[in-house]
């Protein structure tokens, strides 16, 4: 049976990354497309209320 650390030193740098530190690339995606669907609706004229700062 191998170790963590064994494990974890036979894994691509990026995929030991993801599982420290989280998937950034991700989280950037989804707040981009998020983003994209709230600027389409503005354009639009639909748009939301603006979110202040730091409120999700």
């Amino acid at each position: 049976m191998k170790t963590d650390a064994t494990r974890t030193a036979e894994l691509p740098i990026y995929e030991s990354l993801i599982r420290e530190r989280g998937d950034v690339v991700e989280e950037a995606r989804v707040v981009a497309e998020k983003t994209q669907q709230q600027m389409s609706q503005a354009l639009a004229g639909h748009a939301a209320p603006p979110v202040e700062a730091g409120e999700h």
